[in-house]
């Protein structure tokens, strides 16, 4: 598909929904019919977005027009968790939906209302594709509504995912991972307020992180023999953008550095956003970008991996503008093949 397709952005005012403008304004295939925002309605974008001057007179509308949602082809929401899940319902069949919330990502009731809280229309999970685009590429294809993995929990799984479809991990697997402060959202809190957190490192959410219920899910998907035993714990870091996971783990048997590469090597062949380095990624050269960075070191039957990327772009915009691509039938990296930076 070559014709130029109509967007809409339900929740356009925050970093998400910043970098969903950000990137779609220039997409080759895309013209951004409206975007809301309640609490910005009837303000520019490029006064919300000042980054945005120039490339856009759209204004933000009020999010209760629902005649609108006839008008495009698809529609992206970027709201906070529980919000998504009572507008779905008034989609038009016709149109497709990617969401970069949590609203329909786990498949389990009883595991979602655990780390969310009650859904007010679980039934239509069923009808949304898991979005980590590099595993579940042919699946969101055919997909009307797809449901965008969360930033952690796309660092951690495009980690390990080689390795349990492969079948070589033997016991518990530990995901210590680092973001940056935009990911606690635009509104400003405690967690992004910057005398706590410049110069300063402090784990937060211990064992009851909503990504972890994800991550083992996504993962036993690949390999229903993985026991899922997983120690998940985030950190808080000072910096704005970006996700480091330090993830470790012990193979069945000896494995040499050439044959972990291999196995990555399998699973990522024609990936474009997939890049395996030697030794360390480093959250600079993925800031900005669509880039997941992958390392690993080996040790005996001890192999600790490195995986980094843009919270703001591959966890969560980003990754949605490539699954949004696959689902009209573009190349998934149109519109998003930009370098990180340096430094």
């Amino acid at each position: 598909m070559t014709s130029r397709l109509r967007v809409g952005i339900v929740g356009g005012s925050g970093y998400g929904g910043g970098e969903l403008l950000r990137r779609l304004l220039v997409h080759p295939h895309v013209d951004i019919a409206w975007v809301t925002a309640h609490s910005h309605a009837g303000k520019g974008v490029a006064d919300v977005h000042p980054n945005l001057l120039g490339f856009t007179d759209l204004v933000f509308d009020d999010s209760s027009f629902s005649e609108a949602w006839t008008q495009v082809d698809a529609i992206f929401f970027s709201l906070p968790h529980g919000q998504s899940m009572n507008l779905v319902p008034q989609i038009p069949d016709h149109v497709k939906i990617v969401d970069l919330a949590g609203d329909y990502r786990i498949k389990d009731p009883a595991v979602f209302t655990k780390f969310y809280g009650e859904h007010s229309s679980f039934a239509l999970q069923k009808d949304f594709a898991y979005g980590l685009t590099e595993l579940h590429r042919e699946t969101i294809k055919q997909s009307k509504r797809v449901a965008c993995p969360g930033c952690f929990a796309t660092a951690s799984i495009m980690g390990l995912a080689p390795l349990v479809k492969a079948g070589v991990l033997d016991g518990r697997v530990i995901v210590d991972a680092k973001t940056g402060s935009s990911g606690s959202g635009g509104r400003p809190s405690a967690g992004t307020h910057h005398p706590r957190r410049a110069n300063s490192f402090y784990a937060y959410k211990m064992f009851s992180h909503r990504h972890q219920p994800e991550i083992i899910q996504a993962l036993q998907e690949l390999n229903s023999g993985w026991d899922g035993r997983l120690t998940f714990q985030t950190h808080s870091a000072p910096m704005v953008r970006g996700i480091f996971a330090s993830i470790y783990a012990s193979t069945k048997e000896v494995l040499t550095h050439e044959q972990i590469g291999d196995i990555f090597r399998e699973v990522y062949e024609g990936s474009p956003f997939v890049r395996l380095v030697n030794g360390s990624p480093n959250v600079n050269w993925v800031k900005q970008s669509n880039f997941v960075d992958l390392g690993w070191a080996v040790e005996g039957r001890d192999i600790t991996v490195f995986s980094s990327i843009d919270n703001l772009v591959k966890g969560a915009s980003g990754q949605a503008i490539q699954n949004f691509n696959l689902m009209f039938g573009l190349e998934e990296q149109v519109g998003l093949m930009f370098p990180g930076s340096h430094p």
